[in-house]
């Protein structure tokens, strides 16, 4: 935590120098911070038992340069987020038997295995948005290619089967870093140089977290950390979360694009004059001109 906590710091070094040395581009930087909940999940393949893993936090830092020109509605910008990701895993479970003849059905009471993980995260983003409220309100929808870093992780057993600890990671079996996509949607609420906002994003793994089996393909010489017996062919996480920002706007005016007066387009009337046509002696339907 304490190397994340240099990470961030000197992240916040570097944006904040950009911004103060380049006074032209600083009138349309914001820097953000934000901090949140969702819930997680993964898709193994083949299909496994799982549900949700509730209370997944995140918390980071974002950056956004909106551009200068009024045709282009939208920001890119970087995010480097904290987040908890992880997954339920159904690794056992006893069977209940209802009903009777041709209605006679299973019921299975699982146990669940927990893991989570504490992870980087880089989302390059696009932004576009649009103005309301005087420009006092921003809302916006965005799209990322995101990077990921696998920090930690810990493990534990439903009910204290068996006792939770450290998972350790390892080359063979274990996935460090990732890629997917994410996208959101959100507003802000623009109070002088101050925004403040809320954002709701869905992060959609693309890599595994667990190498597959044509990898690593037995997991019985492992300990209680990896209930796999046979890694899974595909292991990506997804993740949605929502959160509360804070931001600082590098300019005191406000963007260019608040004061920009886009001309309006002119119609074109074209009015028929019926009586004219008529009376036209050089043709048109009914017209009065000489026989020859």
């Amino acid at each position: 935590m304490k190397q994340l906590r240099k990470y961030i710091m000197a992240l916040v070094a570097i944006l904040a120098t950009m911004t103060l040395t380049a006074e032209r581009a600083s009138a349309q930087h914001t820097l953000s911070v934000s901090g949140g909940t969702g819930v997680s999940f993964a898709r193994f393949y083949p299909a496994e038992e799982t549900k949700l893993q509730w209370g997944s936090e995140t918390f980071g830092l974002s950056w956004r340069y909106y551009s200068e020109r009024p045709r282009f509605v939208g920001a890119v910008g970087i995010d480097l987020d904290y987040l908890e990701r992880g997954f339920n895993l159904g690794y056992t479970y006893t069977s209940e038997w209802k009903g009777e003849g041709n209605n006679k059905h299973e019921i299975r009471h699982y146990q669940y295995y927990s893991r989570k993980i504490n992870s980087l995260m880089l989302p390059l983003v696009w932004q576009p948005h649009v103005y309301a409220a005087k420009n006092r309100l921003r809302i916006f929808i965005e799209a990322a290619f995101v990077l990921s870093y696998n920090i930690s992780s810990h493990y534990s057993y439903e009910n204290d089967r068996y006792p939770a600890g450290k998972y350790e990671w390892k080359v063979p079996r274990d996935n460090r870093f990732g890629y997917g996509l994410a996208a959101g949607a959100g507003f802000n609420v623009l109070l002088g140089q101050v925004e403040i906002g809320f954002r709701a994003r869905y992060n959609f793994g693309y890599s595994d977290i667990l190498k597959n089996r044509n990898k690593y393909y037995s997991s019985s010489t492992d300990g209680r950390e990896n209930p796999f017996y046979y890694s899974p062919l595909r292991s990506p996480l997804d993740n949605v979360n929502v959160s509360i920002t804070v931001g600082w706007r590098f300019n005191k005016r406000g963007f260019d694009e608040w004061f920009v007066k886009r001309e309006k387009r002119e119609r074109k009337l074209n009015d028929f004059n019926y009586s004219g046509a008529v009376n036209n002696p050089s043709g048109g339907r009914g017209g009065a001109g000489q026989r020859r």
